[in-house]
């Protein structure tokens, strides 16, 4: 994915963006980097130059080459550093992207916390942010189905806290003890390794089935959730339940919310399948072009809360990782902004090495008894003593902004010198006492607990369906289709009749009509009847159609204009600068990269236009639209393409925005054939199911800026306005897009 797009302000924007208090981190760090420069010589780790790394010292002469010689440090050094650039990858969340913002509020939440990030509306606070997926290793690829980790380190004045979260609010698991039984299910089963970055297999549905808990966290995982278009475009949950505590002592159960500006958006599957083959770094790619454009992703940060006493005033238990709290009975209270406006300088030191753990508080902030929460802030604390050695916070992107004093010492990569001649407290000198609350100590609450040592949990831990079905209920109807499908997909990959035909008959808990399409996909046996009465509920805010952009928009979205020689350059120069006036990122696409000529062109050298890329060596699959210029030569070039065919073909099948002037409506006429799509015959523009066309174009009939809008009456404005839908829906549920092969 290419950069330089948007004006070179934006390097200058990108240098504001990280100065005063919300640049302390990047500040930090730069006192750890180094830019490589052809001013510098190279130098062995212990400093001396080196003349010659390319020839291990050896004894040599003119016509022999002799024994490598041991005693060459500079050769040994080399290889050794090689042999150990690796560490132990994550277990989970292994394949990553990161990058580096601020957080903001614009409303103190000093009415539930005492902690400054979330009462000081006069910070910014630096923070680093890791996307992730969950399944694969680190070379598996970006578009699989799968839970996305939305993890956010704050370097607050106070010390690191870290939210360390996924896209989907709810997990598979209540009890941090199934950790290791529901990742080795999901993980290539243990006789064959495979298969790599999927659940679509017997262990994992097999694992699922047998631990009902799970039901409400698949149904998700088998949502269109799953499948994010991009990490901009996705929301972060806290998934746990955490507490604040104010002044006054008060306690308020909490659940944390990121909500993306740019709405909410996600793959087709036919999509993401293919594009883990085409461009596995789809999101990585995505997340870096955005940020280098200088359209920087954010996020509304909201918080539910719940005051103590009133956590049994619901049918589910409010530290139960498997349940969400509905918004309709618990409102989401948006306070703050996070944004992200850096790339990584290096992706080994900063988005492999940073490490997260949900036992990172500050004052404010605490613990609540959710034994998922409990669990994890052991296993995360360990986990990261395998990967990065016992010092791992002081590695740089760890390290806190504010001072770090304490009489630790030693271990493995230990970096801080301290002097003095005590390492204890306490000690003859009153050297570094503890804190006291006064002085911004972390105090744990006193609370009373009473019960009786057990295996168990309460009771309302013990129903795993109502949140299942009222998830699947509140869905829309492509949303539902789309559901049905992976289930379909995902089962059909399952070679074990009991874990297909057992899967079957669950659903039929959920939705009979659900497990009646699932089953006659996948060979099990059609429930006939449904075995657990659904509930009929419905909730706001499941539905991830109900998150579009806070306003509509083709900011950073990703515009494919197809041309062949003879293409009508009006009408190509106008939708490439309306695109780059709207922040889109328009990329031409040609039969070659070498100069593709306009119609009436001489066709010399320096007379056309240089491609980005060519029709073989991208898909449709890597962009958010199509357009294609009129110019009767090139249409009919195109027209005998099969490839460029099928890019216009599977933009339609992926239910994407399709835009197309003068002889282009000929195009689309052989490449759809369907009466449904009605084309424009003159200078009028018409959107048929988000196929937006112009038989002829009058002189003003491409605007350079336009108003996005549902109504608006010229090309631009409905083109621009289908791309900010993201997808056109009803030519789904008309069942048009099936009727197109791709």
């Amino acid at each position: 994915m290419s950069s330089g797009i948007i004006p070179d302000t934006v390097e200058k924007v990108k240098n504001m963006v990280v100065s005063g208090e919300k640049g302390r981190k990047v500040a930090d760090l730069d006192t750890v980097s180094q830019t490589v420069s052809s001013e510098d010589r190279m130098t062995s780790d212990y400093g001396v130059k080196m003349g010659n790394t390319d020839e291990w010292l050896r004894v040599v002469n003119e016509d022999k080459t002799g024994p490598m010689l041991l005693e060459d440090s500079f050769a040994r050094e080399k290889i050794h550093r090689f042999d150990h650039e690796r560490i132990p990858e994550r277990v989970v969340h292994a394949r990553g992207a990161g990058a580096f913002g601020n957080f903001r509020l614009f409303e103190s939440a000093e009415d539930l916390t005492t902690a400054g990030v979330l009462t000081d509306t006069s910070r910014e606070t630096p923070v680093f942010l890791r996307f992730s997926t969950v399944q694969g290793s680190r070379g598996s690829a970006d578009t699989v189905r799968d839970v996305r980790g939305f993890a956010v380190k704050f370097y607050t004045q106070e010390g690191n806290w870290d939210i360390v979260g996924n896209n989907i609010p709810v997990f598979f698991i209540q009890d941090s003890i199934k950790f290791p039984d529901i990742i080795h299910a999901v993980k290539p089963e243990p006789n064959n390794e495979v298969p790599q970055a999927q659940s679509a297999h017997n262990n994992f549905w097999d694992f699922v089935y047998m631990h009902t808990e799970a039901t409400h966290m698949y149904m998700w995982a088998m949502s269109d959730r799953a499948i994010p278009r991009s990490y901009r475009m996705m929301q972060g949950f806290g998934v746990n339940t955490f507490v604040l505590i104010n002044k006054k002592g008060e306690r308020h159960f909490v659940k944390f919310h990121f909500t993306p500006e740019l709405g909410v958006h996600s793959f087709v599957w036919d999509e993401a399948l293919k594009l883990a083959g085409q461009d596995p770094d789809f999101h990585r790619k995505d997340l870096w072009e955005a940020i280098e454009n200088g359209a920087y992703p954010k996020w509304k940060f909201g918080i539910q809360a719940i005051p103590e006493g009133k956590e049994h005033d619901f049918d589910f238990d409010v530290l139960d990782a498997t349940k969400l709290w509905p918004e309709d009975l618990v409102p989401v209270r948006y306070i703050g902004e996070l944004e992200l406006n850096k790339n990584v300088d290096e992706y080994f030191t900063q988005t492999e090495q940073v490490a997260f753990c949900t036992s990172h508080m500050v004052p404010g902030i605490a613990h609540s008894d959710d034994p998922l929460l409990q669990g994890r802030s052991f296993s995360y604390f360990d986990t990261q003593l395998s990967r990065l050695g016992i010092n791992w916070q002081e590695l740089p992107i760890n390290k806190p902004v504010c001072p770090v004093m304490n009489f630790n010492r030693d271990g493995q990569g230990r970096h801080t010198i301290t002097k003095g001649t005590v390492n204890y407290w306490p000690n003859r000198f009153e050297a570094r006492p503890p804190a006291t609350v006064q002085e911004g100590a972390y105090r744990d609450p006193p609370i009373n607990v009473q019960g009786s040592k057990a295996r168990t949990k309460s009771a309302k831990f013990r129903e795993h369906f109502n949140q299942a079905q009222l998830f699947y209920n509140s869905l829309s109807e492509p949303e539902k289709s789309h559901l049905a499908a992976a289930f379909s997909f995902e089962l059909d990959h399952c070679e074990d009749p009991i874990v297909y035909e057992r899967m079957s008959q669950r659903l039929a808990e959920i939705d009979l009509g659900l497990a009646q399409t699932v089953a006659e996909m996948v060979g099990g046996t059609k429930p006939e009847k449904q075995t657990r009465p659904n509930h009929g509920k419905t909730a706001s805010k499941l539905s991830q159609l109900e998150f579009p952009p806070t306003k509509p928009t083709i900011a950073s979205r990703r515009i494919a204009i197809i041309i062949a020689d003879g293409f009508d350059n009006s009408a190509y120069s106008a939708i490439k600068a309306a695109a780059k006036a709207s922040s889109a990122l328009p990329f031409t696409i040609g039969p070659r990269r070498s100069e593709v000529f306009p119609a009436g062109a001489s066709k010399t050298p320096g007379s056309g236009v240089q491609p980005d890329h060519h029709l073989e060596g991208m898909r449709s699959t890597m962009f958010d639209a199509v357009f294609v210029p009129g110019g009767a030569e090139s249409i009919g070039t195109l027209s005998k393409s099969g490839r460029a065919l099928h890019w216009v073909r599977e933009a339609f099948g992926h239910l994407k925005a399709i835009g197309g002037t003068g002889e282009a409506v000929q195009l689309f006429q052989l490449a759809f054939a369907l009466p449904e799509i009605q084309l424009s015959t003159d200078d009028r523009a018409v959107e048929s199911y988000g196929v937006v066309t112009m038989g002829k174009v009058a002189p003003d009939g491409l605007k350079e800026t336009a108003t996005i809008a549902k109504k608006g009456a010229g090309f631009v404005e409905k083109f621009w306005y289908q791309i900010s839908q993201h997808r056109n829906f009803d030519r789904e549920l008309a069942g048009l897009n099936v009727q197109v092969a791709y």
